[in-house]
């Protein structure tokens, strides 16, 4: 299995080709983005990406923006989709991250949601991957493992600094088993949180290394379930962000730490942890 890195298009508002000119200095393999909210906007991106044959993954929020419409209903958030998956089309993207629906849905809803979202993926031709992501569905392990209970052959985007904020802790208790969440995992948004916030100061930091040290421990057991499922790629977006989650100082509000710089970090860091990873594992194998 290989590791394909992807940049974050998160904060970023220039034409793509700059920043694609940037991730392929930097090392990287793809982009990662909101798919555009015009199709004009669509197509001229698509128009980039096909002539640069980078490779894509969309990003899909329904009901609004990060924080959805608190009157929005799953119907609102289908309707959303299938606008959105119809104008990623053109773009042809590997898959299609869904940040959908509401955290204050029940577990009814947030099934009925992911059944039609699926319809509607069907009907477009792409693949849908759902991510856990504070303020939507999936917010919290605990309703999304009610979830997959209902719902087995949904794919997921792990975040999973979400949910060590949402749990306010590391969820390295020998009670936290998410073996059947790690199973139908098929892409990593790879950030560092912490029992106080989704996003470390910086995760090369030696005061955050049970942190960075529990989500790459998470990360691995993606990668084996992965290989098991017979995945030959893998797919990872170093996803360090603005909008609060970027640590300043206070009065001058001033960034303790470059952003882009964090992103390379991670995605520099996480390509060498993952040839530790399937040289161990080789290593195991011959033994």
């Amino acid at each position: 299995m290989q590791l394909d890195v992807f940049k974050t298009l998160w904060g970023d508002t220039r034409p793509w080709d700059q920043p694609v000119a940037d991730m392929r200095a930097a090392g990287f393999d793809g982009i990662e983005a909101r798919i555009p909210p015009t199709a004009a906007q669509a197509a001229e991106c698509a128009r980039i990406l096909r002539g640069e044959g980078v490779p894509y993954i969309g990003i899909a929020m329904t009901g609004g923006g990060v924080l959805p419409r608190q009157a929005a209903s799953v119907d609102d958030h289908v309707t959303d989709l299938r606008a959105i998956l119809e104008r990623a089309v053109p773009m042809s993207p590997r898959f299609i991250n869904v940040l959908g629906g509401n955290d204050r849905w029940n577990a009814a809803q947030q099934v009925e949601f992911i059944a039609r979202a699926q319809d509607v993926a069907r009907d477009t031709g792409l693949l849908c991957s759902f991510e856990t992501h504070r303020a939507r569905i999936l917010s919290s392990p605990w309703m999304t493992l009610e979830v997959i209970r209902q719902h087995p052959d949904v794919l997921f985007t792990t975040d999973i600094s979400h949910w060590v904020v949402t749990c306010e802790r590391l969820l390295d208790d020998p009670l936290d088993d998410f073996s059947a969440f790690v199973s139908r995992v098929h892409h990593v948004q790879a950030r560092v949180g912490y029992d106080q916030g989704p996003q470390v100061p910086h995760p090369a930091a030696p005061e955050y290394q049970p942190a960075l040290r529990f989500h790459q421990q998470f990360w691995e057991k993606v990668w084996q379930s992965q290989m098991a499922r017979g995945y030959t790629t893998t797919t990872l977006t170093p996803e360090c962000g603005p909008d609060g989650y970027l640590h300043t100082l206070p009065f001058t509000n001033a960034p303790v730490a470059d952003l882009w710089g964090l992103n390379v970090w991670m995605g520099q860091t996480e390509r060498q942890h993952f040839l530790d990873f399937i040289s161990t594992r080789q290593q195991d194998n011959a033994s």
